[in-house]
């Protein structure tokens, strides 16, 4: 079964430590964002919030190598679409990881509620289970850990949408401060693009593994 699938061999040399690179960043993105969600220390939450910046920026440059890789290399180890949408799926998730971590900062909220929290721990859980996949990729020896944590990145988005939209939903109910409310749903709205784009990155895997079979 697995020698069907010998479009990430050892003989990749450019995309696949980019792309293993990219999955490891945005993980470290994501738990940073984590700290900034549960830290009652201000100090600290400014720190996080810095390091999601920096990491970005990281995501950002290995974002370029890959698309510079892209039009330099005639041979590709798999659809070169595919290489693209990848790439941008996962730098979306860092950049609406950096959007919601900055956005808590602009607006000063000091009211981190229990949707946020979560949705910043189903972040690092999708962004774990997109990193392992990645690395999958190497050898491909083992293909049911891709289609795996496919399954479970897609469970999780819908959990995200729930949490989501069920936050919300309290907000209008119970938020008497308009302008506190606006901030809330802002920020919510945006970690819940961020599982989105995990979800995108997920559905490209998948896409791989089926022009691949």
């Amino acid at each position: 079964m697995n020698s069907i699938f010998s479009f990430f061999t050892p003989k990749d040399k450019k995309f696949q430590p980019l792309f293993e690179q990219a999955g490891s960043n945005v993980l470290k993105i994501a738990e940073a964002l984590l700290v900034v969600v549960t830290t009652n220390d201000m100090e600290k939450r400014k720190e996080a919030i810095k390091e999601v910046e920096r990491l970005e920026h990281v995501g950002d440059d290995i974002t370029h190598t890959i698309f510079i890789e892209l039009s330099k290399n005639f041979i590709t180890p798999f659809d070169r679409e595919d290489i693209h949408t990848l790439a941008s799926a996962i730098d979306d998730i860092a950049d609406y990881i950096h959007a919601s971590a900055g956005n808590i900062e602009l607006y000063q909220l000091t009211n981190i509620g229990d949707a946020m929290i979560k949705l910043a721990e189903l972040l690092v859980e999708m962004c774990g289970d997109l990193e392992k996949a990645i690395k999958e990729l190497r050898s491909f020896k083992n293909i049911r850990v891709i289609a795996d944590a496919c399954v479970r990145i897609n469970s999780a988005e819908n959990q995200a949408d729930y949490v989501c939209n069920l936050a919300i939903a309290r907000l209008f109910e119970f938020e008497t401060n308009a302008i506190e409310l606006i901030k809330q749903k802002e920020v919510l709205q945006t970690l819940e693009i961020a599982t989105d784009k995990c979800e995108d990155a997920a559905n490209v895997l998948e896409s791989i593994l089926v022009k691949n079979a």
